[in-house]
């Protein structure tokens, strides 16, 4: 039985030594959660389908052939084949830092002829184009002005007097003008 004695006071430390570490485990895992959450991975930029703009849905009018439609919106992202009468045109963007869009615009035809057609609003491409810089802006801009201290130092040299600058150089005799060919004549 000495043996067994012998074991306790290694057995205790080790239980020791277990539970500390396993204390620790969770202060660090919660240290280590918090800086992860404060770093975003880089998200790929997602664009689908035909953007439609206001002004190309202004100028779509019923009555309007199918491609003219086509000329106007280009072609539709979603045929169905068991509505041929029907195109849809649908846009999805997802960029990081910006929330992510959907629109949708569906057309109706009558035979070869544009019926009527509902959807989204949809933006102006100006309106669009400021979507998608909407991202936030870090910092301020620096004022683009210059000193006139700051301007001195970027002044030509002045001009040294006359006796000091070289002599102008003869004036060349004037190019040919006719060239001798590339090539020897046979």
């Amino acid at each position: 039985m000495p043996a067994i004695s012998q074991r306790r006071p290694w057995l205790l430390l080790g239980a020791v030594a277990a539970s500390l570490c396993l204390g620790a485990c969770s202060s660090v895992g919660n240290s280590a959660r918090g800086a992860l959450t404060a770093v975003t991975p880089y998200k790929v930029e997602v664009v689908q389908g035909n953007f439609v703009s206001k002004e190309q849905v202004a100028a779509l009018k019923p009555g309007m052939s199918r491609q003219q439609v086509r000329e106007v919106l280009g072609t539709s992202l979603l045929t169905d084949v068991f509505h041929s009468n029907r195109w849809d045109y649908v846009f999805t963007i997802r960029r990081q830092g910006v929330e992510a869009q959907q629109r949708r615009l569906t057309l109706y035809f009558n035979g070869e002829l544009l019926e009527r057609f509902e959807g989204d609003p949809m933006p102006s491409e100006e309106e669009f184009v400021a979507q998608l810089d909407a991202r936030k802006r870090h910092g301020s801009v620096p004022a683009l002005e210059a000193t006139d201290d700051q301007l001195k130092k970027f002044d030509p040299p002045k001009e040294k007097p006359a006796e000091s600058q070289p002599a102008p150089a003869a004036p060349q005799p004037p190019l040919p003008a006719v060239y001798p060919p590339l090539e020897p004549t046979r």
